[in-house]
């Protein structure tokens, strides 16, 4: 019986070992493709004007990247100043006040909420949101930045309300029982002495919806007006990073300056998202270690 568990034993680890290997061995030739595709692009067109130029207009051969990146800076900005206080207040609710029956029903529900599909909350944006916001702000449309980033801001929410609230309940009772000992309120406690210490969980979290945020794609599409212009404020409509490889790539020609600039703009997003995770993995590696 010994052998046969330490064969098994063996045979998993063997099993799990080379699971992980082919996981990075996929996201490794995923990014070697988009580089190798990418680079190639900068043959023909200048790291400086790619980087700088104002405008984005393929048929024309411009592709300044500037109008993406203040189109993705807009929606991306908004979005995380609605979704991260909402997020946080929400899970210190859940965790700290709401009785037993609400708590279970909130979480339900905002489990509910990350399932949704991102072409449902496109038309939801499209057919519910976008008439409000024309005729609040007398806009010609409604297919702003500022459209998209509610969007937005409603799929990060369950990320950042989940990852909160776990930071919140992980933290040692002793934190809270010490604190109200000394005679400072439920409130008190809960920002001055819970909300400190589960930090790092949180700032986990926003940078997990950060990351979902800046990934995006169908939702911008259909929402943000698909207008690759420098838009100085959030109500008139932009082009995202995201957008443009899936609006542009389906007829592009293979092998052309456009081809390889959408793959040059993957390289970008790609590093964005390096960074995110990176990021917000470091933060919840600290967290451990401090419920550790």
């Amino acid at each position: 019986m010994k052998k046969i568990r330490k064969i098994k034993d063996l045979i998993m680890k063997k099993v799990l070992f080379g699971t992980g290997t082919m996981n990075i061995a996929i996201i490794f030739a995923m990014f070697l493709f988009i580089f190798l595709n990418g680079i190639k692009f900068f043959k023909e067109y200048s790291l400086k004007d790619f980087l700088f130029g104002t405008s984005w207009i393929s048929l024309s051969g411009k592709f300044g990247i500037l109008p993406l990146l203040v189109g993705t800076f807009w929606v991306t900005i908004i979005a995380v100043v609605i979704s991260v206080p909402l997020g946080v207040l929400t899970a210190i609710y859940i965790s700290e006040y709401a009785p037993k029956k609400i708590k279970s029903a909130m979480k339900i529900i905002i489990e509910v909420m990350s399932a949704i599909p991102s072409v449902v909350l496109g038309f939801i944006g499209l057919y519910i949101l976008a008439g409000p916001i024309k005729n609040i702000f007398s806009l010609n449309s409604g297919l702003t930045a500022l459209t998209g980033a509610i969007m937005l801001a409603f799929m990060a929410f369950p990320t950042i309300v989940s990852m909160t609230e776990d930071s919140l309940n992980a933290l040692d009772a002793s934190y809270k029982e010490a604190s109200l000992a000394l005679g400072a309120t439920k409130a008190e406690t809960i920002f001055n002495v819970l909300v400190p210490s589960a930090f790092p969980g949180i700032l986990a979290g926003v940078m997990l919806g950060f990351g979902r945020i800046v990934g995006e794609t169908l939702t911008v599409l259909m929402i943000t007006g698909n207008a690759p212009i420098l838009a100085k404020s959030p109500l008139v409509s932009v082009r995202t990073l995201t957008a443009t490889i899936a609006a542009e790539m389906g007829e592009v020609v293979q092998g052309s300056a456009h081809y390889y600039s959408l793959f040059a703009i993957g390289i970008i997003l790609f590093i964005i998202s390096f960074i995110t995770n990176t990021l917000a993995e470091y933060y919840v590696g600290k967290s451990r270690n401090l419920k550790n």
